[in-house]
């Protein structure tokens, strides 16, 4: 009995994580936000940040409360999600890294043709 707890627990870690990765992509936040949430030009860092404060944050925004001009276009996409969404969204948020195959340069770059040698 303990062990199928234990199971159904893990499955739905798993997919409230999943859905929450589904949901970062389909609102398009890696478009601003970068694929593991790393930031990128005026749009911050999400990734790693403490689920608390990002939950404050994004419980701001639905509010319709920023703190920079940037900010305004984030309060349409944080009133899109409902309560456990947003939930969802700030853990999956906190615990995101960056995880990018160390071998991919060997596998998608070809040095042949391009003078070097």
């Amino acid at each position: 009995m303990r062990h199928l707890f234990l199971l159904s627990t893990f499955s739905l870690l798993v997919f409230a994580s999943i859905d929450a990765e589904t949901l970062y992509l389909k609102n398009g936040c890696n478009s601003c936000h970068g694929m593991y949430a790393e930031g990128m030009g005026a749009s911050p860092r999400l990734q790693g940040v403490r689920e608390e404060i990002l939950l404050r944050r994004l419980k701001n925004l639905q509010e319709g409360k920023t703190r920079t001009a940037f900010g305004s276009i984030m309060i349409s996409f944080a009133k899109t999600l409902d309560e456990n969404q947003t939930v969802q969204m700030a853990k999956y948020l906190s615990t995101l890294k960056t995880t990018v195959n160390k071998e991919r340069y060997e596998i998608e770059y070809d040095t042949a043709g391009d003078g070097g040698s």
